[in-house]
């Protein structure tokens, strides 16, 4: 079709790439002419083990079907881990324009059941891994004045699971630093988005039920991301949940609330007095940064 969307000539990077939605991502970006390294520890869902087959398997898929991908198996967890699948895209193409930060491990465990241990490996792989990665590839989009990053949150970290307490942090985290990356590469072309999805994979497979399976297929997820890497794309510092056939914006919104006029009046009280105007959503705004945040706070008059 004459208004399809390419990527051409374009090198991507999809992490976590072996299965699951990023083997189901790296898959669509390749046969819209992407060029694609395929990152895969090869692990099991809680982080365990390594195998080369899951980033070899996927990569074969690609080639089968007349698309250019090479695997790379090295963990993002670790800065040596994020160079190494830098190099492999600039030593293969000479170049990235694509990072899809897909990669993660899941525990499920009640909020005291969780161990230190289990907090920093989520972190490790989910946020530290999204920063190291992104920074790396970060210098080669802004020289060139063109980049694409998204970003995998979930609902896990935005709305909150009482099962998913290492999982939700790092996910939550993961937002703050893709709105970081989108002020600080916006004037370079070098744009930012968040992706909340819903979908069947094995990482999700305890908590969906078997009836609703297809509905959460990765191929109601896929075009989103397909899209935001896209040159066609121009927008930059948004998160969307998508799954089953939706894609809906979400945001982070702020009430008008209320505002006392005097350190003597702002008491726990007048709180609580106030409590329905606080909690009002109606004209809500939806700042970008922290600043306009504060202006917005700070800044408001009675009426």
């Amino acid at each position: 079709m004459s208004n399809e969307i390419r990527l051409d000539e374009r090198v991507a990077i999809v992490t976590g790439a072996g299965a699951g939605l990023g083997r189901s991502h790296a898959r669509l970006l390749a046969a819209r002419g992407a060029k694609v390294v395929v990152n895969d520890l090869g692990g099991q869902v809680d982080g365990r083990g390594a195998s080369r087959a899951a980033a070899d398997n996927v990569v074969a898929e690609i080639r089968a079907g007349g698309g250019e991908a090479v695997p790379n198996y090295d963990t993002v967890a670790t800065p040596e881990g994020a160079q190494s699948i830098l190099k492999t895209a600039l030593d293969a193409y000479g170049t990235v324009d694509i990072v899809v930060n897909n990669a993660g491990i899941l525990l499920f465990k009640r909020l005291m059941d969780h161990t230190p241990d289990d907090f920093a490996k989520n972190l490790g792989v989910h946020l530290s891994g999204s920063y190291y990665l992104s920074t790396a590839a970060f210098p080669v989009m802004k020289e060139k004045r063109y980049g694409r990053f998204v970003f995998t949150s979930s609902s896990g970290g935005m709305r909150g699971s009482a099962d998913g307490v290492a999982y939700g942090a790092a996910k939550a985290g993961v937002v703050g630093l893709a709105n970081v990356m989108a002020l600080a590469g916006a004037p370079y072309g070098v744009y930012s988005n968040v992706i909340l999805p819903n979908a069947y994979t094995r990482m999700t497979e305890q908590a969906v039920e078997e009836r609703n399976r297809e509905k959460l297929s990765a191929d109601f997820i896929s075009p989103l991301v397909l899209y935001l890497c896209s040159e066609r794309c121009r927008l930059n510092h948004e998160m969307f949940a998508v799954g089953g056939g939706t894609v809906s914006r979400t945001i982070l919104a702020l009430a008008p609330g209320w505002r006392a006029d005097s350190k003597e009046e702002f008491t726990a009280e007048s709180i609580h007095a106030h409590l329905e105007e606080i909690m009002d959503m109606t004209n809500y705004s939806n700042p970008q940064t922290t600043q306009e945040e504060t202006r917005l706070v700070v800044g408001r008059r009675r009426k």
